[in-house]
């Protein structure tokens, strides 16, 4: 998702911006620019969320877990004691994890559910006057939305646990999306096909000029977003667009080609 560009000295010469070389002369600056910024979050909005809101990963989660306790007619006499649960399991998480104990009384609990999925917060952990006589509390996992009931006691070391298989899982499940869209073509004629049938991220060759890009670019309507690292063992002969690359795959980098498309694959 970041960029990386190479300006020269043309904002320098704009906005006259000099150093001192080595030789004690003024000169213009070079320039790059670092493309890293609010699109990285858009990636992780694309990555793992779905149609009930943000998906967010606990190592990037503003929020980790968040208590919401069950609120009726038999329980409003007993909120003390549901607070004191919520108190302590903060204690317990804390410091590695950030927990909110919503008891807002102007919302319903069924409204806090579906705020905090929106959210993407991690974890919630809901208690209601069942959970108080059995001590446990129900937990649900935002990435796949299971819910099971835990015991109270030793909550801590399960919620972490639980906080570092939701994250496993997020990053699993978006490799294997992306390697499940990535097709290896050898020759044109199945670059063709991928991208008019299949779609998707295509790992094809590149004889290294910009011109081979370019003609790529117009030709196949395709966009060449990154280089890879992936180098079989042995060297190989492969056509594109009617060439023989003799260093394709091991000299060249491969590239993605990706398609875009309005609609979804």
């Amino acid at each position: 998702m970041g960029t990386s560009h190479f300006l020269g000295q043309n904002f320098a010469k704009a906005f006259d911006v000099k150093y001192l070389n080595e030789y004690n002369e003024q000169t213009y600056v070079w320039a790059t620019s670092w493309g890293v910024s609010t699109r990285l979050m858009g990636g992780l909005i694309m990555a793992h969320s779905d149609d009930k809101g943000l998906v967010v990963p606990p190592r990037l989660a503003p929020l980790h877990v968040v208590i919401v306790p069950i609120v009726n007619k038999n329980t409003k006499d007993r909120l003390h004691e549901i607070k004191a649960i919520a108190e302590q399991i903060k204690q317990d998480l804390s410091p590695d994890c950030i927990v909110k104990y919503d008891d807002d009384e102007s919302q319903t609990s069924g409204y806090k559910f579906a705020e905090y999925e929106l959210r993407g917060v991690p974890v919630r952990i809901a208690i209601g006057l069942r959970d108080l006589e059995n001590q446990c509390v129900e937990v649900a996992r935002r990435d796949t939305g299971e819910k099971t009931s835990m015991p109270l006691a030793d909550i801590a070391t399960r919620i972490r646990q639980l906080l570092a298989d939701i994250q496993s899982n997020l990053y699993n499940r978006a490799l294997a999306y992306r390697n499940d869209h990535i097709t290896r073509v050898d020759d044109i004629e199945t670059f063709k096909t991928v991208l008019e049938e299949k779609g998707g991220f295509i790992s094809a060759h590149w004889d290294g000029t910009i011109g081979d890009r370019k003609s790529h670019q117009r030709t196949h309507q395709s966009h060449y977003t990154l280089y890879s690292n992936w180098q079989p063992r042995r060297r190989r002969q492969v056509r594109m667009d009617g060439q023989t690359l003799q260093r394709a795959r091991i000299v060249c980098a491969c590239l993605l080609a990706l398609k875009l498309r309005l609609s979804p694959p």
